[in-house]
This record gives C-alpha cells, sequence and structure tokens, in this order.
C-alpha cells in the first residue's frame, strides 16, 4: 500500500491564460489534474481513466498500464503545475510540470515537463493526449511494471523481477549511505533511490541521451545541481549491463560515489569543477579501504612513470562519457588524487569545508580561487605545483 495514501494533495493553481484561455479555463483544467493526481495518490483506477477522454482508445490503454505498472511505488505527493495555456473553442493545449516524491525518501520532488492536450465535453476537459515536453526523459513506470525492493537506507525501483539480484544491490546501497554519512557531515536525507531499467538502451531513455555514451559507465545520478538546498530528488541509475560484471567490491565503490553525488548535490553548483564533484565521489568511494594508490590510480600511474605527468588539474571536458577512455580515466583519478591530497595534508575537515566553499560560489575561476585561499591557503597555481608532486611522489 502506498504511503501517499489519504494525504491531502496541495496544488497549485499556477497556470497562465494564453489566447483564447480564460482564468476559468485554467481553473477547470487545473481541476482535471488535481483529480487525476488525487488517484494516483489514491490507488483509484477508475478516477485516474475517467480524466481520459472516452474515445482516446489508445491514450486509455497506455495510461492504464502506466497507472499499473507505477502502483507499488510510495509516492508521498503527486501534483501537476500548470504554465501557459492555449484554448482554441473546445481542445486547449498546455505547458505543465509534473512533481512528485517518493515517501520517506525525497525531501524534494523529481519535476518533469509534459505537454498535455485536452477537450471539452459536457462542461468538463477531458485528457487527450499527455507527452513528455521537449527533450525530457522518460519515467521509469513507462518501460515496464516497476517491481520495489527497500533496503533499510535504500529503496530500488526495477522493471525487471529478478528479486534476488535487487535485494543485493539494495544492500550494497544501505551499506554506502554510512559510508557516505560518515565522510560527508553536511545534512542530507541519507537515503537513496535507486533506478534499474533493463538494458542500456532503457538507461538512456531515463536519462534523455543516447544510450551509447553511457555503455561501460555502471551508474549516473540525476539531479539539477546548486547551493540553494531546495534541488529536485536525485535518482541513482544503474546500468544493468555495465553493473551486472563488476564484482562486490566495484559494484560497492560504483554506489557509494554515486550515493555520494545525492549527498552533496545542495552544495554542488555550476561553478564546481569536475575533477573536485567526480574525484571527491571517488574520495569517499575509495576511503577506508585497502586499495594503493596504483591500483586505484592504473592509468595517471602508466602516465606518470611514463614521464607524461599531468601540467594541470582535469578540465571538465575530459569528464565527457563516450570520448577517450584512457583520458576519461585519468580525469578521475586526477581528481581522487587531487581530494586525497587535500584530505592527508589539510585534514578531511578541510576537504569538505572547501567543497561547500566552492559550491557556493557564482564564478568558476574565482571560486575556486578564493575557496582555495580562504580554506587551504594556497592559491590555484601552488595547489597545482603541489598536486604535481604528489602525483610523483606516490605513483612514480
Amino acid at each position: 500500500m502506498a504511503a501517499g495514501l489519504g494525504l491531502a494533495v496541495a496544488l497549485l493553481t499556477s497556470g497562465c491564460a494564453g489566447p483564447g484561455a480564460s482564468d476559468s479555463t485554467v481553473r477547470e483544467i487545473q481541476r482535471t489534474l488535481d483529480g487525476r493526481a488525487a488517484a494516483v495518490l489514491g490507488h483509484d483506477e477508475n478516477a485516474y481513466l475517467g480524466a481520459v477522454a472516452s474515445d482516446a482508445s489508445a491514450l486509455r490503454a497506455d495510461e492504464l498500464r502506466q497507472f499499473r505498472n507505477m502502483a507499488d511505488i510510495p509516492f508521498g505527493s503527486w501534483e501537476y503545475r500548470l504554465g501557459d495555456v492555449r484554448r482554441d473553442g473546445s481542445t486547449a493545449v498546455a505547458d505543465a510540470e509534473l512533481r512528485y516524491r517518493i515517501a520517506g525518501y525525497d525531501t524534494a520532488p523529481v519535476t518533469a515537463a509534459r505537454t498535455v492536450e485536452f477537450i471539452r465535453r459536457d462542461g468538463r476537459w477531458y485528457l487527450k493526449a499527455d507527452r513528455a515536453a521537449g527533450k525530457s526523459a522518460q519515467q521509469l513506470w513507462q518501460q515496464g511494471d516497476v517491481h520495489v525492493v527497500r533496503g533499510s537506507r535504500s529503496l530500488v525501483l526495477a522493471v525487471d523481477r529478478d528479486t534476488v539480484r535487487q535485494k543485493a544491490l539494495a544492500a550494497t546501497a544501505d551499506r554506502a549511505v554510512p559510508a557516505v554519512a560518515g565522510a560527508w557531515p553536511s545534512p542530507w536525507a541519507r537515503r537513496v533511490v535507486v533506478l534499474v531499467p533493463s538494458s542500456l538502451e532503457a538507461m538512456g531513455e531515463l536519462l534523455g541521451a543516447p544510450a551509447a555514451g553511457y555503455r561501460g559507465i555502471a551508474a549516473v545520478t540525476t539531479g539539477e545541481t546548486g547551493s540553494s538546498g531546495k534541488a529536485p530528488a536525485d535518482r541513482v541509475i544503474v546500468n544493468p549491463e555495465a553493473y551486472g560484471v563488476l564484482g562486490d567490491f566495484g559494484q560497492t565503490v560504483v554506489l557509494t560515489h554515486e550515493t555520494t553525488h545525492v549527498a552533496t548535490r545542495a552544495y554542488t553548483s555550476k561553478v564546481t569543477p569536475m575533477w573536485l564533484s567526480e574525484g571527491f565521489a571517488d574520495w569517499v568511494a575509495y576511503r577506508g579501504t585497502s586499495r594503493t594508490d596504483g591500483q586505484t590510480a592504473p592509468e595517471l600511474q602508466r602516465a606518470v612513470r611514463g614521464g607524461e605527468t599531468p601540467a594541470t588539474l582535469p578540465d571538465d571536458k575530459d569528464f565527457a562519457f563516450g570520448g577517450d577512455a584512457d583520458v576519461l580515466a585519468r580525469a578521475y583519478e586526477g581528481g581522487w588524487m587531487a581530494c586525497e591530497l587535500i584530505a592527508g595534508r589539510w585534514g578531511e575537515g578541510k576537504l569538505t569545508a572547501f567543497y561547500r566553499a566552492v559550491g557556493e560560489k557564482e564564478h568558476r575561476a574565482s571560486a575556486v580561487e578564493k575557496a582555495m585561499q580562504d580554506v587551504l591557503g594556497i592559491s590555484p597555481e601552488e595547489f597545482t605545483v603541489t598536486w604535481r608532486g604528489y602525483l610523483r611522489e606516490r605513483l612514480g
């Protein structure tokens, strides 16, 4: 039974009337969407389908399939916020934002832009089309029946029915959460939601991006960056093909890395360089393990021993998926070594303080420069020299 059952649905009528759409039209359309939202939370299949035009047979079949696919997901809230509404006689097209939370896991809603079409009959507006707006990604329940496995600190939502594998994934995620909490003292939900699509192609559809760019990537974390503390909820999306071939240690590292992104999201902004965000996530993932520097950074070690110590910290473009695999590996390893350097020389508290300080600034260059000076007492140029020496010392 969904935890959202019986909750009051507080919906905002924030629509604006476009050409030919009066305020009353906006209110009536919002009322239709409000009823649809209440039906999701109340598990009322008839009410959910009752919002769809009776002659829209294909849409009704698709909506019924999706409604049943998401029946086991414990939604805590589900709402639609209207944007622009364009009316043309008895039809209307509206921009809407779907916002939902999973009870007990999301401190902020997941958002999805939708384009919805309506037709007016017998004094009421009925849905006749509902589709993702622009390049918005799919939702998991659009791909198949969602199976739910609960861990003590995790929730795994998967479209297949391999319960054994999903329970193992939840157990790994459960271990990742306290590992991250021990390294990141700032407030966060200390729970994680993991999505498992059926394939690499399905993963791409959840991300709204070409699947080929994620081949070989075991998992990614979705969510908008922002230091306001109001960033939308994150989801860890697992690539079942790449994740499945990893051993226990590799799977633990992957989920701890991605859970770190969940924990640090509110303090990660557009000015946070990827060497810091990815390096910190790897630092947390490998923290306390018995791996040697060479085992953790093999590609970078080969470069250093070959006389090709990087001249600068990794650039954001070096982290691009689908590019040169060696460049990508060295970028992650270089970021990890930078964070390892800060934690070892200045202390773990200084590393987390530096991360937060960078994310709070407005401009990339000045953010890193000021945070390094204020927190570490060193300039970026001096830090780069120190980091290069550290690479030669630890990997040479």
